[in-house]
């Protein structure tokens, strides 16, 4: 039995954080999961950053619900769904992909979730797991599944190492640079080609 577990910003959507730094003009949020490797790190700079701009829930939900998945991300998970099942992996959280979701067509998520208090502001994200993608695989594993998975950044070798099958998907060049076990596909044929003859 095979599975494949995909990351969710950088393979099938735009990365969220990016689209809120050009909409807000706060470049600081530009920085993502392919800059820095610590999520703990980044997420208390990025909730820092808002307290500072007094950025509420609803200013990054604004920004979400107006974007589209990356070119051929649906044909392309329609094809995944049609031949395959996949699970998808992400350090996102669940009030910002439910927008998302539906655009996808509401593929299987697994990822965070945030506090908000009454002020529509985000006080704390809450981590389900720590290196929860890297446990799921092993979970999938402890169920007779083959996995193969594939993300692009530096959130997601965990889980590339811990698969039966991992390789990255679109990465930036220091991820590349400093992951070079990894195989690497730069866009939705070759992704299609690479999981084919795997699979």
């Amino acid at each position: 039995m095979n599975i494949l577990c995909a990351d969710l910003e950088g393979v099938f959507l735009p990365e969220i954080w990016i689209n809120v730094a050009i909409k807000t003009g706060i470049k600081e949020l530009k920085l993502t999961t392919r800059d820095i490797s610590d999520y703990d790190v980044l997420m208390k700079k990025r909730l820092s950053i808002m307290e500072e701009n007094n950025l509420k829930l609803k200013d990054i939900t604004d920004v979400i619900e107006k974007l589209e998945p990356l070119d051929g991300a649906i044909e392309t998970l329609n094809w995944i769904r049609k031949n395959y099942q996949i699970i998808i992996l992400s350090d996102t959280f669940e009030e910002f992909a439910k927008p998302l979701m539906k655009k996808l067509g509401f593929p299987t998520l697994l990822c965070h979730s945030l506090t908000v208090d009454k002020d529509n502001k985000i006080i704390d994200y809450n981590i389900r797991q720590h290196e929860q993608k890297k446990h799921a695989i092993k979970a999938l594993q402890s169920l007779n599944y083959r996995v193969i998975a594939f993300g692009d950044s530096y959130n997601d070798t965990a889980m590339l190492k811990q698969a039966d099958y991992g390789f990255l998907f679109m990465p930036p060049k220091n991820v590349i640079k400093e992951f070079p076990e990894f195989k690497v596909t730069r866009n939705y044929n070759e992704l299609k080609k690479m999981i084919t003859s795997i699979l």
